[in-house]
């Protein structure tokens, strides 16, 4: 929807302010600008340079006496005083009598260069100005002054834009958005049994998984007017204009409804009003005219409002609450059949050889969202350009997981013999206390090549199936997965290095977490001692405990660690010949397939 208007209101107020300034600065500023270089001073300071000679010309008036020093430079004024030897003085002072010290210009004159000239001055400036404006903007209802008006893009259904079928792995959040496109296309459809569409409709969840995309997908589907605006953009350094943007775009919504609003990233200016001093004033009011704009739509007059965030938690419920944002789509990471279906969609971009299985990739890819699967995509793409290749092969996307995760290859970096030799141990102690346990994911890949991330090797599982339950057990084992590396040191080689310090950090989580949330620990029960916020974001915790609760804890996550680093111990002390001939294995070759390892293990 393009439309190209001369922006006459906005013209009209540019005047009126130019004519305002003109005003008060011909009435208060000329004056004192042509008194600037005269210095008033008393008639006795007159009567004493006359008396010390220091006159040089002299200009009486009716009412002042003008007058400069011998030099000519400065210039002084006087009133009028009843003296009659006042010319005899100037006489003896050898003053000259002149009518030139202060020129008085031609009334018409003034009047020309006082207000004719910049009046036409300005008529001019505005008329470059607004044809700039509208030239930069590309005809989208430009504005001198975009202050209090809201910038929003408008899309319309396009052939070449985003659709439904270009997003996957969200399946119920397209469904809840096909159903608000075909309200807007059928509403007597709904109207008729008395269903309305929400007002509102909140997209969450964790960044990358797809939120703009799919509000784009419904720019892309809807036959209406969508106007995209980012939250950051209603905020304005002077209080008051945040909410006049928001009239402002409400305002052409209504104009054009049926439509659609998306704001994305609303939690920067939806977040919740806590009433403490020094909070921000212009936040404030723009979310409190967005409240007022929304409860604004009554019955349906066909504008719906999408918002994306990846911070729920810290929106006001009064924008939360229903009657306003009535519908909350989670729009979480993709699951296996996600993640697949992701990678197909990505891949119809680039030139495979046909051979790839993808579902191989997306199990390799766990916990991926859906920007990162684009990138493994594009890097594989970009790895098969470098290799020479015209097609991405499986390979490709293997390699290009493994940079996404774990960085390139550093080539430059060459670690001693040793150094080699315990990374080798340690990544094989992590695959064989994996192996050795029931339950845990199969081993897909152990490397010991370093990485750019400062991964001197990795050691990479894959999940067989979705999982979204860990029982106790299964935490327990994967705490010794990471003690793995750190034990096959110590019974291996027979010291320990600073290689196990990413290890100990994420066990130390996992304990801590299975104690203090999960509820999993004899001595606590099922008591939450913390709880997280901003989940979407990586968390943070909070602690619901004292301090000394929180000595106990310590206690027990000490022991539970020690305990699962014993086990680690035990089980390579039991597999001691196993452990040598892998990790010697390893040395030699730098990278080991799931498939090699196991049979070396088994036979």
């Amino acid at each position: 929807m393009k439309e190209v208007k001369r922006p006459r209101k906005q013209l009209i107020l540019y005047y009126a302010i130019a004519l305002a300034a003109l005003l008060l600065f011909n009435l208060f500023a000329m004056p004192r600008l042509a008194e600037k270089s005269v210095t008033q001073v008393d008639y006795g300071t007159f009567m004493t340079m006359t008396a010390e000679g220091n006159i040089g010309k002299v200009e009486i008036g009716t009412n002042y006496i003008v007058f400069t020093d011998k030099t000519q430079e400065n210039i002084y004024k006087t009133g009028v005083l009843n003296d009659p030897e006042l010319i005899n003085r100037l006489h003896q002072a050898n003053a000259v009598f002149s009518g030139e010290i202060t020129e008085e210009v031609s009334p018409f004159l003034s009047f020309v260069l006082s207000w004719i000239f910049p009046i036409i001055f300005f008529i001019i400036l505005g008329n470059i100005l607004s044809k700039a404006f509208m030239k930069k903007a590309g005809g989208n209802n430009s504005m001198m002054f975009n202050l209090g008006k809201s910038n929003a893009k408008i899309y319309v259904k396009s052939s070449g834009g985003i659709r439904f079928s270009d997003v996957a792995g969200v399946d119920e959040a397209k469904e809840s958005l096909k159903e608000v496109v075909d309200y807007l296309d059928n509403p007597e459809k709904y109207t008729a049994i008395g269903a309305s569409m929400p007002k509102g409709v909140l997209l969450v969840g964790p960044p990358g998984t797809g939120k703009t995309m799919i509000a784009k997908a419904v720019a892309g589907e809807a036959n209406v007017p969508f106007f995209s605006m980012s939250g950051s953009e209603f905020v304005e350094m002077f209080v008051g204009m945040g909410a006049s943007k928001v009239r402002d775009l409400f305002g052409q919504a209504k104009e054009k409804a049926p439509c659609i609003i998306f704001i994305d990233e609303i939690d920067a200016i939806g977040q919740r009003r806590d009433g403490r001093p020094g909070s921000n004033d212009e936040r404030e009011q723009t979310l409190n005219q967005l409240l007022t704009e929304m409860d604004g739509f009554e019955g349906n007059t066909g504008v719906i409002i999408l918002a994306a965030t990846n911070r729920p938690e810290t929106l006001d419920p009064a924008l939360t609450r229903p009657g306003r944002f009535d519908r909350r789509v989670p729009v979480e990471l993709p699951d296996l059949k996600g993640r697949e279906a992701i990678l197909k969609v990505h891949a119809k971009r680039i030139k495979t050889d046909g051979n790839i299985n993808y579902l191989t990739i997306a199990r390799m890819a766990s916990g991926a969202s859906g920007a990162e699967l684009a990138n493994i995509i594009n890097e594989a793409a970009l790895r098969a350009v470098r290799a020479g290749k015209e097609v991405v092969s499986q390979a490709d996307l293997e390699e290009s997981i493994e940079v996404v995760i774990a960085g390139y290859q550093k080539k430059n970096s060459l670690l001693t013999d040793k150094e080699k030799l315990v990374v080798a141990y340690h990544e094989m102690g992590h695959a064989i206390v994996a192996a050795k346990q029931a339950g845990t994911s199969p081993i897909q890949k152990i490397t010991i090549v370093p990485r750019t991330s400062g991964a001197l090797g990795y050691t990479l599982q894959t999940e067989e199936d979705n999982k979204y339950l860990l029982t106790k057990s299964e935490i327990e084992s994967r705490i010794a997965i990471l003690t793995g590396g750190r034990a096959a040191e110590q019974v291996g080689v027979g010291t320990v290095t600073t290689g196990a310090s990413n290890d100990i950090i994420e066990a130390t989580k996992l304990a801590r977490a299975a104690i203090m949330r999960f509820g999993m620990s004899e001595h606590f029960g099922m008591t939450a001692l913390e709880t997280q916020t901003n989940v979407y974001l990586g968390g943070d915790s909070v602690l619901n405990c004292s301090a000394d609760t929180m000595a106990k804890v310590d206690h027990l996550v000490t022991d539970l660690i020690k305990m699962q680093y014993d086990k680690a111990c035990s089980i390579l002390t039991e597999n001691r010949k196993k452990l040598d001939e892998l990790a010697l294995y390893l040395y030699h070759n730098e990278t080991v397939s799931g498939k090699e390892f196991y049979e070396i293990l088994e036979n």
